[in-house]
């Protein structure tokens, strides 16, 4: 199995270029299952996006912990079925850049230790004011989008990854998809 995971902060780009890299395997004949958190389908996903909605201190700690249980659930679900070729994860490590330091650094750690990785792990950046021109338009405000709460997650990401392809997004989506093909297009040559 192809496991995908497709990270990064809000605005980057995450569910269109999960759509692309599902719409490439597909057209190799390939089954492609997408997770993208929080999903609805389960306790967890509902929950996490409650909170995300929601305001204060203790909806930033909810939203982060209900997030990881979405993941875990995803990863025990659908991770190495014999029903799918290459399972997409949309937001997966990264989720824990939203805590404290002393806690993102102590989860991501945490969780890495026994959830699956792969190469073929993005992390799709572009600069804060970036993003931040991108969310402002949206119909519904998650509690971390604002300027300030983006630059702080970007800083606490780029400290937690570790061998993932970091992709800039700063450029069309087009331009992006090429970068992220590259890779791909590498890592499936490896097999």
């Amino acid at each position: 199995m192809r496991f995908v995971v497709i990270d990064g902060l809000d605005g980057v780009g995450k569910d269109t270029h999960a759509q692309l890299i599902k719409r490439r395997y597909e057209e190799k004949g390939e089954k492609v299952v997408i997770r993208s958190h929080p999903e609805s389908d389960n306790f967890f996903g509902k929950n996490a996006k409650k909170a995300l909605l929601g305001k204060g201190k203790i909806n930033k700690f909810r939203a982060s912990i209900y997030y990881m249980f979405d993941v875990l659930n995803s990863i025990r679900k659908y991770y190495k079925k014999k029903n799918c070729d290459t399972l997409i994860i949309v937001r997966y490590l990264i989720g824990t850049a939203y805590l404290p330091l002393k806690l993102a650094k102590f989860g991501y750690s945490f969780f890495s230790q026994f959830v699956p990785t792969s190469q073929y792990m993005f992390f799709l950046d572009t600069s804060p004011d970036n993003l931040f021109e991108r969310i402002k338009v949206r119909k519904e405000k998650e509690i971390f989008e604002t300027l300030n709460e983006l630059e702080n997650v970007r800083k606490k990401s780029l400290l937690l990854i570790k061998n993932w392809n970091i992709v800039d997004t700063s450029g069309s989506i087009q331009d992006t998809y090429k970068k992220i093909e590259k890779v791909l297009d590498n890592l499936d040559q490896k097999g």
